[in-house]
């Protein structure tokens, strides 16, 4: 069986352990004598399923019975949405931190809507770091305070929580979810599309408070309310089961590695063995991330020129390593190193980093 060492930024490499479990009880999950991409979203087996998840996240994340999980689909741009339909007014607006491509299209939803405001932004820096605390300006009458906790695309992440008082804190961690131990309980509202960091595509997971979503506008669409994701216990219509059944396996996985301690320990030491082949190539890999906004997810860099960083997409990928390429709109080189990249497939991209700067130098 050939696999490549996957540094795809979403959707992304998975446990290997979880894609054989899945492969085996495929045709005949939990001896129902049907897939569980057949078997209805109302059937017992799958309830099991379905809650179980719920409870290995909030476990996970060391939150109690004041949280609650919702499963929602349209990926985390429709919670881009979502959130300021659900939760901003022109006079109570919601407030963004614009450090990315995915922080400024939650805010672009807000501002559509006439509810957004701008508390911060490095966008004249080519996104390149994160903002401080220092540098925020949040409008104190704000329904809340939005941030994209890891920056997929420019390889940045907040190694802060933001203080915000009084006003409640919302979280994008669709790409460092689970990766870490976090305050999750100064938290208020954390959306994650699984696709990067959870499993595969098709299903966000949000983590919120109970008072805060469990009432809803009752002018808005049905579909767009979090109280019908919260009293119908995300069963309001048939859930994406099979990316749920998938993420319970990989919140299972890393509970049985260690939990998010094990995680941070293993993501810690990939990150260092990459940024390690960038600052000790003379130059020849330039990061794009200030060292103190890097981010333990996504290693991005550039090298001289073009034409040598197509040839080290060739290479790499021929050398059984693949996705290092780097976002259309920024260019460059990406690798993903999600909790799911193992240890020794960073020591092979770093040596082989190594080998072409040597042979194109």
């Amino acid at each position: 069986m050939k696999r490549v060492y996957n540094f795809n930024p979403g959707p992304a490499t998975l446990p290997l352990e979880v894609l054989q479990e899945a492969q085996a009880e495929f045709l005949n999950f939990d001896n129902s004598g049907m897939s569980i991409i057949e078997i209805s979203h109302r059937a017992k087996p799958y309830e099991k399923i379905h809650n179980q998840t719920k409870a290995d996240i909030l476990e996970l994340m060391g939150l109690g019975e004041e949280y609650e999980v919702l499963f929602i689909q349209g990926g985390a741009s429709l919670q881009f949405a979502m959130i300021p339909l659900n939760f901003a007014t022109k006079e109570n607006p919601g407030s963004y931190i614009l450090s990315g491509t995915f922080s400024s299209n939650a805010y672009k939803e807000a501002a559509n809507l006439g509810v957004g405001k701008i508390a911060a932004s490095t966008k004249d820096e080519n996104f390149c770091r994160v903002p401080t605390q220092a540098e925020l300006n949040i409008d104190k009458n704000s329904a809340y305070l939005h941030i994209c906790n890891n920056n997929t695309i420019y390889g940045t992440e907040f190694h802060y929580i933001p203080e915000t008082g009084n006003i409640p804190l919302f979280a994008d961690m669709s790409s460092d979810m689970l990766s870490r131990p976090w305050d999750f309980k100064k938290f208020d509202l954390i959306y994650a599309g699984v696709q990067k960091n959870l499993g595969p595509a098709g299903v966000v997971v949000v983590v919120a408070k109970k008072s805060l979503i469990e009432k809803s506008l009752e002018t808005l669409p049905t579909m767009l309310r979090y109280d019908t994701f919260y009293k119908k216990n995300s069963l309001y219509n048939t859930p994406p089961a099979f990316s749920i059944y998938m993420v319970g396996k990989v919140v299972k996985w890393i509970k049985n590695c260690g939990g998010l301690a094990e995680m941070s320990k293993r993501n810690s030491k990939k990150a260092e063995i990459l940024y390690a082949a960038i600052d000790d190539s003379n130059g020849f890999y330039k990061g794009h991330a200030t060292k103190d906004s890097r981010s333990f997810m996504n290693v991005t860099f550039r090298l001289p020129n073009e034409d040598l960083e197509n040839k080290f997409v060739a290479q790499a990928l021929e050398n059984n390593l693949s996705g290092v390429k780097g976002h259309r709109s920024v260019g460059g080189m990406r690798a993903s190193i999600y909790n799911a990249m193992t240890i020794e497939g960073v020591e092979i991209l770093a040596d082989f980093m190594q080998k072409f700067q040597r042979q194109n130098s």
